[in-house]
């Protein structure tokens, strides 16, 4: 067809509001070679459907902060393009019907405190004269966001794409993808019904048809289309425009006003997928039949909150198919593996909410190549080889939905799909007690339990039914030894002629070492923040072996293989199914594996930091002196083959001295005391090595270019905005999270990013960081007076930047 360009720079599948977010926000950058093809219709597909609440608190405070933009860029839409947009800013309610509800919200509001957000705590009566056609006999309090609000979805959409077309983007309707074409791992034009375009950059923004058009260029998105109902009422008198939307997760059910009726829907415990062979037909402005049967238990639900309900006309039932994730959030970014693609979809029923902030953020990753802050929580690369398969998908993602309004648990994990991937040693462990927890498909071991004791999960906000167990872990690893089963770490090589020049520039500490050097690394992005943190062990002249954490195995690899130098002989291979992992920690860990090996493991044979092949009972493994719990230790690197002989041997010659299993919940709780961080919680690329108290893991001081450097060297010339502390609570009756607010002298400063109980010394205990506009350094960090803010209430802490455990590495290079 004539009217379709030959090339563009950026061409974006889908017109619903996700793909106008993105054209406007590409447009206000000044990109305007950008065209967006839709198949039917904009909004044809599932945006003139959706119930159009927006809210924007999530534990996630970046995520809350797109959000937030969300709500600011509608504010003003309608006056910029001239389009009505259907946007109220009218607050939005959430209830509590039972105490540990309520402890849920109230750690809510902390986090909204936390986030800069105004969350009000209500009583049910003050909850009532906001919403005065509910009955409050059940709710024990409330929680009101007065920034939340509502939307009308294709108004919105609509005024978006004027937006874009005001700035110069070019729209097509009736034009349908039928391939993708992909040279070399490049992504280089569009095949359409009408015509081939090449493209610089391909943005998919397809809502349900994302994964089968993702499949086109070979890139996987884990989503599947899910049946979603609503409907809403004949008018009701004492509907006011502007009653804030409701939300009553005890109740499973949402509420919005809609020209003086209410919108009503919810989340079933029994969700209905659509599309089950893939969502490949075309569905324009089309809906589901309606299924009454299935909505009945909510409707009964709703008439017990709303009475009204039982008498209101029903104007429409809307039962229109949505895309939903397996674990409840959305898909952004670029796609690993295939350069030129990138994602923003799987929008779980708040497209609406944030569509606005995620077409800003998707907009600036296709034109700047990287976000405009750290949205791991939402990155593609946050999955892995377990979301390949469309069945295992769709089996999670019907979990996530059924969970969306139940208790948010701590800890809590999914137990769809599973078990999936298994190390050698899942049914030995299992025999033992070991309670599994799931990462990237991969059963891990959280804790174990006692003989007799029951081996699952209780779920609270108070002290956890594994606390005791843990603990005993804890104290065995200080005490005596442990074996971590740690066969789920990432493991890769960078391998050829340029495998040191490669790493020395992705690095940010110095990897030029011997061989037989062990170097605990950050990776880092231009303006100097963390994108990956790993060890890196020089097995060879020409070969590098990496570990890092499991749930970073697609980001780490793909950030690797980007940053590769182009020209350069580094071969990047993936070999975490290649070895298992055991884990030896703890004082005796020598002697145990001294039993074991004819090998010299003395300090000085096998000093810490280093790393070599040994023989131990009867297999080739290879062993790395390093710790990430504090402990003298062993990562021991085993070909699959060969696991469960070294396991039982090890079991045998340690069980005289004290050797015991052990979970992720004690590695987690062992490195808090340690002072280590995790990727993903206290660090990531939108803190330093510097920020992050890790300078001294950059080489800096030597005249070594490597990414990120220029920003480092920049930033210490200046006050730094923020810097990682860590901080002890002595009263065992608080219960520490994680998104605690932090206040120093008073004033709100941060929040924890991770936290958790410090058995050996005694007392909870987190980490965050302490922010201020004029700058932070170590004075000012010691010289405060702090409190903690938990489920409202504060608590005081007590402030350090040194490992409260063993902050001289004795242990450790023992």
């Amino acid at each position: 067809m004539a009217d379709l360009p030959s090339s563009v720079k950026i061409l974006i599948i889908g017109g619903g509001i996700v793909g106008c977010s993105t054209a406007y926000h590409l447009a206000k950058m000044g990109l305007t070679d950008v065209l967006v093809l839709e198949r039917g219709k904009l909004t044809s597909g599932s945006t003139w459907h959706a119930a159009g609440l927006v809210g924007q608190l999530r534990t996630n405070a970046n995520i809350t902060q797109l959000l937030g933009y969300s709500v600011a860029l509608y504010d003003r839409l309608e006056q910029e393009t001239g389009l009505a947009t259907g946007w109220k800013r009218n607050g939005g309610l959430r209830l509590a019907c039972n105490q540990e509800r309520w402890t849920e919200v109230k750690r809510q509001a902390t986090t909204a405190t936390s986030f800069g957000l105004d969350m009000q705590l209500l009583t049910p009566k003050e909850a009532q004269d906001l919403w005065p056609l509910m009955q409050v006999d059940d709710v024990v309090g409330a929680a009101f966001l007065p920034t939340d609000g509502q939307a009308s979805p294709s108004d919105i959409a609509q005024s978006l794409a004027r937006g874009a077309r005001n700035g110069g983007v070019t729209f097509r309707e009736g034009v349908t993808v039928t391939g993708i074409e992909v040279e070399g791992g490049v992504a280089r034009a569009v095949l359409t019904d009408q015509g081939r375009i090449e493209a610089e950059k391909i943005v998919i923004c397809a809502g349900q048809w994302s994964r089968e058009i993702g499949a086109m260029a070979g890139v996987n998105i884990p989503l599947v289309s899910m049946q979603h109902q609503y409907l809403i009422t004949e008018r009701i008198e004492g509907v006011a425009t502007n009653l804030p939307t409701l939300r009553d997760p005890d109740r499973l059910t949402y509420w919005k006003e809609e020209v003086g009726g209410l919108v009503m829907g919810g989340y079933e415990p029994n969700p209905k997928p659509w599309a089950n062979t893939g969502a490949t037909e075309k569905f324009e402005f089309q809906l589901l039949e309606n299924d009454l049967d299935h909505f009945e238990p909510l409707m009964e639900l709703a008439i017990g909150r709303v009475p009204a309900m039982e008498s209101a006309g029903i104007k429409q039932f809307i039962n229109g198919p949505e895309s939903f994730t397996p674990d409840g959030n959305f898909i952004l970014g670029a796609a690993p593996d295939v350069k030129g693609i990138y994602v923003g979809c799987g929008f779980n029923a708040f497209g609406i909410a944030s569509g606005g902030g995620a077409g800003m953020a998707l907009a600036e990753w296709v034109a700047r190549g990287e976000p405009p802050y750290d949205l791991w929580a939402v990155d593609i690369r946050r999955f892995g080889n377990n979301t390949l398969d469309t069945g295992w998908v769709r089996k999670r993602t019907m979990e996530a939905y059924a969970k969306h309004y139940t208790m948010a648990w701590p800890f809590e994990e999914y137990q769809s799909g599973r078990p999936l991937r298994r190390s050698p040693l899942y049914d030995r462990l299992k025999a033992q007690g070991a309670v599994f927890g799931e990462k990237l498909g991969w059963e891990r071991p959280n804790w174990f339990a006692a003989p007799g004791a029951e081996a699952r999960d209780i779920y609270t906000y108070g002290r956890q039914n594994w606390f005791e167990a843990v603990g005993r872990e804890h104290k065995a690893c200080r005490e005596a030894a442990v074996v971590f089963d740690q066969t789920s770490f990432a493991k890769f090589s960078v391998t050829g002629r340029d495998a040191e020049a490669a790493l020395s520039w992705i690095c940010a500490n110095d990897v030029a070492k011997p061989v037989g050097s062990l170097v605990y690394t950050q990776m880092l992005n231009a303006k100097g923040g963390i994108e990956a943190d790993l060890t890196v062990a020089r097995a060879g002249p020409d070969y590098y072996y990496i570990v890092t954490g499991t749930g970073f195995a697609t980001h780490d690899r793909d950030w690797i293989a980007r940053n590769i130098p182009e020209g350069l002989d580094a071969r990047l291979t993936d070999m975490t199914s290649k070895n298992a992992v055991l884990v030896l920690m703890g004082p005796k860990s020598r002697e145990i594996l001294a039993r074991l090996t004819e090998d010299d493991i003395s300090n000085t044979g096998f000093p810490f930091g280093t790393c070599r092949f040994l023989d131990v009972a009867g297999a080739r493994v290879f062993a790395m002196r390093v710790t990430y719990v504090g402990e003298l230790g062993w990562e021991l690197h085993i070909p699959m083959e060969f696991t469960a002989t070294v396991y039982d041997a090890l079991m045998e010659a340690g069980a005289p001295l004290g050797l015991v299993n052990a979970g992720y919940r004690a590695i987690e709780l062992l490195r808090l005391e340690k002072g280590y961080r995790a990727w993903g919680g206290e660090i990531g690329p939108d803190h330093s090595p510097l920020m992050a108290g890790l300078g001294w893991a950059a080489k800096l001081k030597k005249n070594i270019p490597f990414l990120g450097r220029e920003a480092l060297v920049e930033q210490g010339g200046k006050p730094l905005p923020r810097l990682l502390a860590g901080f002890t609570v002595a009263d065992p009756a608080v219960i520490l999270l994680g998104r605690e607010t932090i206040y120093r002298d008073g004033k709100r400063c941060g929040w924890l990013a991770s936290a958790g109980f410090g058995y050996t010394l005694g007392r909870n205990i987190g980490y965050g960081y302490v922010r201020d506009p004029q700058g932070v350094d170590r004075d000012y960090v010691l010289s405060g007076s702090y409190e903690l803010e938990v489920a409202t209430e504060r608590v005081k802490a007590e402030v350090f930047l040194e490992p409260p455990y063993d902050p001289r590495m004795e242990r450790v290079k023992a």
